[in-house]
């Protein structure tokens, strides 16, 4: 019997029918290409088994004089720093109080009511109380003197909080008259959702039952670290600024509190600090002496100096306004440019010097991106993700060739567009896209763009930010799990201290012999399969299927096979130092069209395949 040898294109290309894609991949999950061909995508393992509360939007990696590796972690509940795999909460307090917050406690209940004029609060927030004294009983100075999260909000002048001892008879107190009552900044929803009417915005901030607009429908952090420190924001927000001098134990401050700071920005939604010359820049701020936001103004300070905001013939702070859109979405920094993304266009923005201090020039129109974090630098190459498209800016932007553009675009759910996110992944080559589908509103899809082999391919995975091995020696992603992995590091999921396998698989296209004119008989798989990077001490495997088909399109035959299996274990033979492969698989399918299906679910188990041989025989016109 004769052996053919599939020769396939590298990538996955689901632009047309699987029939039509004969000498590809089709589908896949948790795979990738290696000069041309498939393998099993790199495990990731925890930092550490602590966790941070919220959920994560945005990472920053730097290393400051003394040389501690730390990573800005803004949640939609607070912003830490992690150093040495401990989440140092550093949320920036926003008022503090003292002497008027009182404690009304139930016999026989866990839940406090708390008075304290013009809070503030809402939902989730955050307040630690210090000097509070017992309320009598069960509820001591020890239970109250903690942080709690804030449970109910009833008045603009009362909320509840959950303790951990139940109120007996004797809480009659108020807490005394020193407690200290210290409020984090109000927190930000993890999802997109309507923020329009009851609820939506801080008590009082509205008519009786009405309320407010919010323009922070999503909680996400830029932040770049100026010099050792960090200037963090949250979209929509203020400006914050960490001193890392301080410690890691101390909290952010207003930009605007320090020592000579004037006119710094009260609303942006975008901040950044510019390679060149060191500004900070702000988009989408308000203008000076404005409380109201311009989405459409870019604001900076002074040159090496992140609180003077105030344009004068003696420095380069200043402003300007950006024409083509309505908001600015986003800002990427490159070599040479700033990349500023509005709703409908690109924008360089570049150095000029005094006078005009930075410039504009518009790059292209009738340009869209997705969301603030969807856009990623890769080799110099500027790479984004639409609303319906891909993009590239190589010196003029360009819509980016894509073979999953009908795949990734007919399942998005883009009313949770601000959730989607990309990360560079250098070692490989690829630019990772993360995004919500069809029907979900967390992220659990991924789109690969391996920029060295013009390819793409594609997966589920449940990620929420992601940095890039710039200064650390692997990928770091944040997790549903409410912790940072460490991607590309073995082959298991270790999002977790129990190590779990990656289901990887690949599948082919339809594929024939000659053009299907006869069914075909196969009979031996001669597999062509490399485990070389597996680990543990079980024999790494994976299953091979062939699903033989009727007819194009026609779904698989039933039973699949002819008194025998379409499938068959590929183990590896472990003989050192050489590594003898499986070389043969017997299995029995008839049909016109045929998939290959190479996958793996086992732990410690890393494979690539190389050029897959079958052995045929025709078999006759009818089936």
């Amino acid at each position: 019997m004769p052996l053919i040898k599939l020769q396939l294109k590298s990538g996955l290309n689901r632009e047309n029918t699987r029939y039509q894609q004969e000498t590809g991949w089709y589908e896949c999950d948790k795979i990738r290409f290696r000069a041309g061909t498939p393998e099993s995508i790199g495990g990731w393992q925890q930092i550490s088994s602590y966790t941070f509360l919220g959920v994560c939007r945005s990472l920053w990696n730097w290393i400051t004089l003394g040389g501690a590796n730390l990573i800005g972690v803004g949640t939609n509940l607070k912003f830490y720093i992690q150093n040495g795999g401990v989440y140092y909460d550093i949320t920036p307090i926003r008022i503090t109080t003292t002497g008027t917050a009182t404690f009304a406690a139930t016999n026989g209940s866990a839940v406090l009511t708390v008075t304290d004029a013009a809070h503030g609060c809402i939902v989730g927030d955050f307040v630690t109380y210090t000097l509070a004294v017992s309320l009598g009983g069960a509820i001591t100075a020890t239970v109250l003197n903690k942080e709690y999260q804030i449970v109910s909000v009833p008045t603009v002048n009362t909320y509840t909080i959950n303790v951990t001892t139940l109120a007996n008879a004797s809480d009659t107190g108020n807490g005394g008259a020193s407690t200290v009552a210290a409020y984090q900044i109000n927190v930000g929803p993890e999802i997109q959702i309507p923020l329009v009417g009851w609820g939506s915005s801080t008590w009082g901030s509205g008519t009786w039952g009405v309320g407010t607009a919010s323009t922070n429908s999503l909680r996400i952090w830029s932040q770049s670290n100026f010099g050792e420190d960090l200037i963090f924001a949250p979209r929509g927000g203020p400006i914050y600024y960490w001193d890392a001098g301080t410690g890691l134990t101390t909290r952010g401050v207003l930009l605007s509190s320090l020592v000579g700071a004037t006119d710094v920005p009260t609303k942006q939604n975008l901040i950044m600090v510019s390679d060149v010359s060191r500004f900070v820049l702000a988009f989408g701020s308000n203008e000076i002496g404005v409380g109201t936001q311009n989405p459409m103004l870019i604001r900076w300070s002074d040159q090496e100096n992140a609180i003077n905001w105030t344009p004068a013939t003696t420095n380069q702070a200043g402003s300007l306004i950006l024409s083509h859109g309505s908001e600015i979405v986003s800002a990427v920094q490159t070599r040479q440019e700033i990349i500023v993304f509005t709703d409908s266009s690109v924008y360089s923005l570049q150095y000029l010097g005094p006078p005009a201090v930075w410039g504009a020039s518009l790059l292209a129109d009738g340009i869209s991106i997705i969301g603030p974090n969807a856009v990623s630098v890769a080799a110099g190459v500027t790479y984004w993700m639409g609303i319906d498209k891909f993009y590239k800016y190589d010196g003029s932007v360009s819509t980016l060739r894509c073979d999953l553009r009908q795949y990734v675009f007919s399942d998005i759910n883009l009313s949770q567009n601000y959730q989607a996110f990309s990360g560079v992944n250098e070692a490989f080559n690829e630019v990772w896209w993360f995004y919500c589908s069809a029907d979900s509103t967390a992220v659990d899809k991924y789109v690969i763009y391996n920029y060295i082999e013009d390819i793409w391919y594609y997966g589920t995975l449940g990620r929420t930010a992601w940095v890039g091995a710039d200064v650390s020696d692997y990928p770091v992603a944040a997790t549903y799990s409410y912790n940072l992995v460490n991607h590309e590091l073995g082959v298991d999921d270790a999002v977790t201290t129990t190590p779990e396998p990656i289901n990887a698989y690949i599948e082919t296209a339809e594929w024939d012999v000659g053009d299907g004119d006869y069914f075909t008989f196969i009979r031996r798989v001669l597999p062509d399969v490399t485990f070389r990077a597996s680990t543990g001490a079980l024999t790494p495997q994976l299953t091979l299927t062939i699903k033989p088909m009727k007819n194009s399109g026609s779904g698989f035959n039933s039973p699949p096979s002819l008194g025998g299996d379409a499938f068959a274990p590929v183990v590896r033979i472990a003989q050192a130092p050489i590594e003898e492969f499986t070389g043969q698989v017997f299995i029995r399918v008839r049909g016109r069209q045929f998939i290959l299906r190479y996958e793996s679910d086992q732990l410690g188990t890393a494979w690539q395949a190389g050029a897959t041989r079958v052995d045929v025989k025709q078999d006759g016109r009818r089936g």
